[in-house]
């Protein structure tokens, strides 16, 4: 069983660890910048997201355990932003470590999120999602995300 629990201040840095070089990566896919360029990119806008950390008014950060075993072990991440008044929150990160991928605990940990917010009287979950990522568009799938748009993107050069 996955269990939801908020992020502590002292799991905010491994967290970082992780998520500013994987965001990186993915604007590098995506939009083409160096590796330089994305990672100081990816570093600028954690800083402005979430300047208070866990802290940071309007953002709900979560650790993801896998209490299987009777014992907490961390096996991601997940980030989102509700709007009360629209009834609805945006995921804006949620992964689960590489040793725990493939076994079915991302699906697990959307229905402990979709049940945790309909409790709350939340009735949409939005997310975006790179075109590369199929494996995350997979599970997104699985558990009835649909897509409503398309994100494009063109790089005009300077002369």
């Amino acid at each position: 069983m996955v269990l939801l629990r908020p992020m502590r201040d002292t799991e905010y840095p491994a967290y970082l660890d992780y998520f500013i070089p994987d965001y990186a990566v993915e604007i590098s896919s995506n939009y083409r910048l160096s590796e330089s360029a994305s990672l100081a990119q990816a570093k600028r806008e954690i800083a402005a997201d979430l300047p208070d950390g866990v802290n940071t008014q309007g953002h709900v950060l979560l650790c993801l355990i896998d209490e299987s075993d009777n014992s907490e072990k961390l096996i991601g991440y997940l980030w989102y932003k509700p709007d009360a008044e629209m009834r609805s929150v945006f995921i804006c990160d949620f992964h689960i470590l590489a040793a725990y991928q493939g076994q079915g605990l991302g699906k697990q940990a959307l229905a402990a999120l979709e049940s945790e917010l309909k409790g709350k009287g939340f009735e949409q979950i939005k997310l975006r999602v790179a075109e590369d990522n199929k494996r995350a568009r997979h599970v997104y799938e699985a558990t009835g995300f649909g897509v409503t748009g398309v994100n494009m993107s063109k790089t005009i050069g300077t002369e």
